[in-house]
């Protein structure tokens, strides 16, 4: 197929466009780099595939036909989109509007990665796509969190009045190699600070839960998911559910760091518990992980330690 991958200089977004490119797919690259590197996808662009920079909020470029649209245009760092809130609500709302419109004119298939922020502080544990969330459409996290839940309204809306072949993945925490050390998400946060020999930062008392996704694992159900004909949306993540103190042990003895721990206020909206129920992408695409927290961090440590240079 031809697929054009938005966001595809991103962490998620080019070790996507790597797995389509290794089973044979032409991949089409777009990515504005306000929050992707150029250097993740330099290899495709070596071998022969697209890369064009532009954001996708303001205009498209001229792609041509194409047989898949993939729309992981939008920053997934709190940090970043906390710094960038016009720019994260647009390209959730004007850029996800112009790539259904670029798929409903190819009649090709539409992904939309979406986010388990979108269920908020989930009052349904773990959680299911039929939970309609927690969110505070006010609070500081709403930037990220209404552009994620209005992408999922619009991209509904576009099938059902359009005709449009469209899917939605709800993306839980996911972690591996290009993740930027100062991307600000707990796995990044934690491993950077103990290979630097710093104190690991707990907010609140460390007992919130999260469940971490090794990005190979990701990459698998969202491909699933593209090829199949479900619309859902469907939750790709991991179902082990781990406290933060529960990964500070784990970062902590991969790294074999001596690091402490240093606690500091709870940011505000920040979810106590996140998991999700991933019966739909076991029995409808027959998903589901393989990679243990321990074996991913292993390898998030050697990406760091040998390409970033994180510790050194």
């Amino acid at each position: 197929m031809r697929v054009v991958v938005a966001g595809g200089a991103g962490f998620l977004g080019s070790h996507l466009a790597d797995a389509l490119a290794t089973r044979g797919d032409d991949v089409v690259i777009l990515d504005d780099l306000s929050s992707g590197n150029a250097s993740n996808v330099a290899h495709l662009v070596a071998a022969g595939h697209e890369f064009h920079v532009c954001n996708v909020a303001e205009e498209l470029p001229e792609i041509g036909a194409v047989d898949a649209v993939c729309n992981l245009a939008s920053p997934a760092s709190p940090p970043f989109y906390l710094a960038h809130p016009l720019e994260t609500l647009a390209v959730g709302s004007e850029g996800t509007r112009r790539l259904l419109e670029l798929a409903n004119q190819n009649g090709a298939r539409f992904l939309l990665a979406s986010t388990s922020e979108v269920y908020g502080d989930p009052k349904e544990h773990p959680q299911r796509e039929t939970y309609w969330g927690n969110v505070n459409p006010v609070g500081p996290r709403s930037v990220y969190d209404e552009a994620k839940r209005f992408a999922e309204a619009l991209t509904i809306a576009h099938a059902g009045t359009k005709g449009t072949n469209a899917c939605i993945v709800r993306i839980f925490n996911t972690y591996g190699p290009r993740l930027d050390p100062g991307d600000g998400r707990v796995v990044s946060n934690f491993v950077r600070q103990a290979l630097e020999g710093s104190p690991l930062t707990v907010y609140g008392d460390g007992r919130q839960t999260r469940s971490f996704c090794y990005v190979d694992d990701e990459v698998r159900g969202l491909i699933a998911l593209l090829d199949a004909t479900e619309r859902g949306p469907i939750n790709i993540g991991n179902p082990e559910e781990f406290t933060m103190l529960e990964l500070v042990d784990a970062v902590l003895e991969v790294t074999r760091s001596t690091s402490t721990v240093v606690f500091e206020p709870l940011p505000t909206d920040d979810p106590t518990r996140r998991c999700p129920d991933i019966t739909l992408a076991k029995t409808l695409l027959g998903w589901e992980p393989t990679i243990s927290l321990r074996e991913g961090l292993e390898r998030l440590v050697e990406y760091l330690r040998g390409v970033q240079g994180v510790g050194e």
